[in-house]
């Protein structure tokens, strides 16, 4: 792994993974414990990286601090095709979980490719997980949308500090998986209406308005947005031309970039994924006075929620602090960008590392 992005922060272990007898190749990267044990998704995919894993460990960190949770940032990656076989993906993410039964200031939960049920696996194996499905006693992130009901808290608290009002808004999806299907359905209770979504087989549009659980029915049924019966179809990188006023990226990394920023017509994106913009496409849109709210001040319910289950909370109180530290802390980073003629970027990351370092201030290690 490169280390090229350590630095005083982190990271504190990173540990690769490799058996090759359940097929297993795997990264964990535990950033920073300062604040407590680190909560931290694990993703699955074929085409992840260390280096990916790292810029998630770190998003974590940040995103934890900013929202003023007892716990520091980690992730993990796992090499491996999530629509393979269930017989398979369990005995995979089983051997996994024991591999890292031994990491005990890493708490996994849920990320891309992995589900309740797959967290239901580690936390058998190795006793601790979040995101957990009801019958374990948790809060299924996905199944209630508590990413996308940030995404909508932190859309209401930019109305201040941009023209886009959500009432009437067009709001443009880059991934209707959970996070943004919910995004949209929550954005769609404050008027908004959704005009274009994307997966990875294409894109969907129309300015009329697209039929938000019509298209979740599709996803659930296995099918693409583009087997919809209405609007205009495309290739799937068309969304991100998509004529709308909201934009949210809910996929992978670095989907906009300096070479794709200038198609963008959205003047406010609120990032439901992690690490979605690359720096410079972010200073590239701040120049052209598009506001974007970055990814773990926006995106910071999965995480909010997830720590409220680790210590016995309820939905209804996950979703309260949710909302109330997404609000608070999106109007805080705007501010601060404003005040100090910063990017929301720049600004989030200054609050956060302050509150990390803080953190770090009263450990002795």
């Amino acid at each position: 792994m490169s280390f090229e992005h350590a630095d005083t922060l982190g990271p504190e272990k990173v540990v690769e993974i490799y058996d090759p007898r359940a097929g297993l190749k795997a990264i964990v990267v535990v950033d920073n414990t300062a604040a407590g044990p680190a909560i931290g998704g694990r993703r699955m995919a074929v085409d992840v990286t260390a280096d990916e894993c790292f810029r998630l460990a770190r998003a974590m960190t940040f995103k934890n601090a900013a929202a003023g949770l007892p716990h520091g940032g980690a992730k993990s990656v796992i090499v491996g095709d999530p629509a393979m076989a269930r017989d398979a993906k369990e005995r995979l993410i089983r051997a996994f979980a024991r591999a890292i039964d031994q990491i005990k200031d890493y708490i996994p939960g849920p990320d891309m490719g992995t589900d309740e049920t797959a967290m239901a696996w580690v936390r058998d194996e190795t006793g601790r997980a979040v995101g957990l499905p009801r019958e374990l006693g948790g809060i299924p992130l996905d199944e209630i949308g508590a990413t996308g009901w940030g995404l909508a808290a932190a859309g209401e608290a930019a109305e201040g500090f941009c023209e886009v009002k959500l009432a009437g808004a067009r709001v443009a999806v880059q991934g209707f998986g959970a996070v943004g299907q919910h995004g949209a359905r929550f954005l769609a209770q404050k008027g908004a209406k959704l005009v274009a979504a994307s997966d990875s087989k294409g894109t969907i549009a129309d300015a009329g308005g697209l039929d938000i659980e019509a298209l979740v029915e599709l996803k659930l049924g296995g099918k693409s947005v583009v087997d919809f019966a209405r609007g205009q179809k495309d290739d799937r990188d068309a969304i991100v031309a998509a004529d709308c006023d909201i934009w949210i990226p809910a996929a992978r990394p670095d989907v906009i970039s300096k070479m794709n920023a200038g198609r963008l017509k959205a003047r406010l994106i609120l990032q439901g994924a992690n690490i979605a913009i690359t720096r410079e496409a972010e200073q590239a849109l701040h120049e052209r006075g598009v506001l974007s709210v970055p990814d773990f001040i926006a995106n910071a319910g999965g995480v909010i929620c997830a720590s409220a289950e680790y210590h016995g909370a309820g939905q209804a109180s996950a979703f309260a602090a949710i909302r109330e530290k997404i609000l608070a802390n999106t109007k805080d980073v705007l501010e601060r960008a404003k005040r100090e003629r910063l990017t929301p970027r720049a600004a989030a990351e200054a609050m956060a590392r302050e509150r990390v370092e803080r953190a770090m201030s009263f450990r002795r290690r």
